[in-house]
């Protein structure tokens, strides 16, 4: 009966301990939160890393370590496509379709980054090089504007010569993707991914990602610098 006892007993201890363990896991601000399942529909195998954050994509920008406010500074990501075809060349699109808010996007699809002419052994390694026809810019969402989602697409570009319009070169924001894409016949992206963050300034607790997505609630993961 004792061993029974001790076994009872060690197992509501275990049971206790874990209960304690999810709910500051649920709190804690450095946990890097997966996206709900109707934004993670963009998630198709292709990977961004940022420094001390690794590869973000899928995932929501935690609120902890400054890390909303060092992306808005650091340089461009480092962006891997492990199924690129070595020999074929890619094309990298980054954008913002909630400018300047999820609520009202009124200046989709800001233009973050585009770069054409990369090669694919070169995207397998996370190399981005090519010609850059915007410059990479960073993740700036405005204050009290909610969430952004920040989209990469990569499409292969089959020897096409791509370049911007002289208009379209006037500005980044409200930028007519889909009439660009179908300009230059680029069908359906090789791959795709997203990550979400908000102004470093907006407390989490009064700030949700907008357009009726809730904070994501989904499987938690700790970032080692934490």
């Amino acid at each position: 009966m004792g061993w029974t006892v001790r076994l009872v007993t060690a197992a509501l201890l275990l049971g206790l301990v874990m209960v304690i363990t999810g709910d500051e896991d649920e709190n804690n601000p450095c946990a890097q939160e997966a996206l709900l399942d109707e934004d993670a529909l963009v998630c198709q195998g292709l990977e961004v890393f940022y420094p001390e954050l690794g590869n973000i994509g899928c995932k929501v920008v935690p609120d902890c370590n400054n890390y909303r406010q060092k992306i808005t500074s650091w340089m461009a990501p480092i962006v891997k496509f492990p199924g690129a075809v070595e020999g074929a060349t890619y094309i990298l699109l980054m954008v913002d379709p909630d400018a300047p808010s999820r609520a009202e996007p009124t200046q989709k699809f800001w233009r973050h980054w585009l770069v054409t002419d990369i090669e694919g052994a070169d995207l397998k390694k996370g190399k981005i090089q090519g010609q850059e026809l915007s410059a990479y810019q960073a993740p700036s969402p405005p204050a009290h504007s909610g969430f952004h989602r920040y989209q990469f697409f990569v499409y292969l570009q089959e020897g096409k010569v791509i370049s911007l319009l002289p208009k379209e070169n006037k500005t980044r924001g409200s930028w007519k993707m889909g009439i660009f894409l179908n300009r230059f016949h680029l069908g359906e992206p090789e791959a795709s991914t997203q990550f979400m963050t908000q102004n470093y300034q907006d407390s989490p607790t009064l700030q949700a990602p907008r357009g009726g997505a809730s904070k994501p609630k989904h499987k938690q993961v700790e970032i080692a610098a934490c």
